[in-house]
């Protein structure tokens, strides 16, 4: 950090809930009808954005995550277009950090690019930030993100990204892909899924790895204080097990996106009831569909 600049303290207070009551954009009846942005911006607080697609671009709708650091931001996930002129990812965080640098000045900063797993409508807008100065984008394939991560010496690690005070804690998640990682920020609370835990289809790979990583990310949130669990969807509508078709573009009905460490201990129940024969089986909040 350059010498006078002052630090944001994101080491002195535990984590507390903010709301979430946020009417994200959820499609319209048809494409005549959007009037949505490309992307909508929630700011969660002043270091911490939640991103989602438009549907009418793409019907994975995915969320995004950017965090500030003193020394860093780090983008997670990069959504499901490539297009910059029809997905303008690349332009809106450049918006957002020149705004967090307006308010927080310093003479260098950095952006890291990070993915919760290496499927398409994660990591589809990396080639907006290759020839972005003073950017990294970690690859979300195994081999590269393992050693970026430091899972290939220990997948059971809990690798560290320091952002610059304001640290993510990070975790190997296999079960819904094999390369897919959950992410802990200290400062919010935040228990980043992806796509292994989120309200909708949780797409199960390997069964068993599935299992285990749940078994994990209750064991890990019983230790710390997580305000959140934030996966990369909404396919479930507000009834009950319910949710809205494959391609769906346009979901008036979302339950909100937010789930809890309770729904972890849900899903542990839903594994252990279905045993060691999986099956597809719809729950409140989620469908397990294995064998994706």
């Amino acid at each position: 950090m350059d010498a006078g600049i002052p630090l944001i303290d994101f080491t002195g207070v535990t984590p507390q809930p903010c709301a979430l009551d946020v009417r994200w954009i959820h499609g319209s009846p048809s494409a005549k009808h959007n009037t949505d942005p490309d992307i909508q911006v929630h700011a969660y607080d002043e270091h911490t954005f939640i991103l989602r697609q438009n549907m009418a671009i793409n019907y994975e709708a995915p969320f995004l995550f950017l965090l500030f650091g003193n020394a860093r931001a780090v983008l997670i996930d990069t959504g499901a277009t490539a297009s910059a002129e029809f997905f303008p990812l690349r332009r809106v965080v450049d918006e957002l950090v020149a705004g967090w640098l307006a308010r927080h000045p310093r003479e260098e900063y950095h952006l890291l690019v990070l993915h919760t797993h290496p499927h398409g409508d994660h990591v589809a807008g990396d080639d907006q930030f290759t020839d972005r100065p003073d950017t990294t984008v970690v690859g979300a394939d195994l081999v590269t993100a393992w050693e970026f991560f430091g899972f290939s010496k220990d997948p059971d690690a809990v690798a560290q990204v320091d952002l610059g005070g304001r640290v993510l804690e990070c975790l190997a998640t296999p079960g819904h892909h094999e390369a897919a990682v959950t992410f802990y920020d200290r400062w919010t609370g935040f228990l980043l899924t992806g796509d292994t835990v989120y309200p909708g289809r949780l797409y199960i790979q390997d069964w068993p790895a599935f299992a285990k990583t749940i078994d994990r990310l209750i064991d890990f949130s019983d230790r710390r204080p997580v305000t959140h669990v934030l996966g990369c969807h909404i396919e479930m509508t507000r009834q009950p097990g319910v949710d809205y078709p494959i391609r769906t573009t346009y979901q008036p009905d979302e339950p909100p996106l937010q789930m809890t460490t309770a729904h972890l201990h849900e899903i542990r129940a839903a594994i252990k009831e279905i045993g060691g024969r999986p099956s597809r089986r719809a729950y409140p909040l989620f469908i397990l569909w294995p064998n994706a």
